[in-house]
């Protein structure tokens, strides 16, 4: 019954990956190109940027200073910054746009880890959890799928990738279930790395990317999903 649970709730949390992405693809085809259309797609980097923000801020380091001493927590956050910013530069010079599908997975895939380690518990917990990580992957989702398209992805190719990727979330809550709950120290080693990663790419390629000149509406988006990380944590 147990192992049910976990396999709807990770589910749950992963299905809307594919789900941002098919949003996403109506989106480009059913709305015709104006001012506002091009305001609401920054207007959404926003949002996921806030909401990518407020899981560093508010889960994944948390977490991972509750296990970890000061240096060994630096570290792995520096490790993080460090490979990301190399995988990156890597990227930039092939080409594309692949900055937000990196951050989404760099976020999805610990907090399916720690929502399967703790499953066995607290139950409620990581149902809110589960709640909490599927709100964040729609916008997040939705941004990459953009970003994927205009790199030279096929619209099926990219719905395809996204589908399978939705999948990672009960894989990730296998793994942090059944190998890492009785390991917090690693866990907390991968949220810190995560974190490290994900902030380089937010500062580097996503924020940037989301300003649009001359329009305000865009920073307030951030805000809001920033508050939608707070009242997530409140809950849980």
């Amino acid at each position: 019954m147990m192992l049910t649970k976990l396999i709807i709730f990770s589910g749950f949390a992963g299905i809307t990956v594919f789900l941002g992405g098919v949003l996403a693809n109506l989106f480009n085809h059913h709305i015709k190109e104006t001012p506002v259309k091009y305001e609401i797609i920054h207007t959404m980097m926003s949002f996921g940027a806030g909401i990518i923000l407020s899981a560093i801020a508010l889960v994944l380091i948390p977490k991972g200073m509750e296990e970890l001493e000061l240096m060994p927590m630096a570290i792995s956050f520096l490790l993080g910054a460090i490979i990301f910013m190399l995988i990156d530069y890597r990227l930039s010079k092939k080409g594309g746009q692949t900055a937000t599908l990196l951050a989404m997975m760099m976020d999805f895939i610990p907090e399916s880890i720690a929502l399967g380690a703790v499953f066995a518990l607290d139950p409620q917990m990581a149902t809110l959890l589960a709640v909490f990580i599927g709100l964040q992957n729609l916008p997040e989702a939705f941004n990459s799928y953009r970003d994927l398209v205009q790199s030279g992805f096929t619209e099926k190719k990219t719905l395809i990738i996204f589908f399978f990727l939705s999948f990672f979330g009960i894989i990730g809550a296998f793994i942090g279930h059944f190998l890492l709950s009785d390991y917090p120290g690693l866990t907390a080693h991968l949220m810190t790395f995560a974190s490290g990663g994900i902030l380089y790419l937010l500062i580097q390629d996503i924020i940037p990317e989301s300003k649009l000149d001359k329009n305000y509406l865009t920073s307030i988006g951030a805000t809001i999903g920033f508050l939608v990380g707070i009242i997530g944590e409140k809950i849980i």
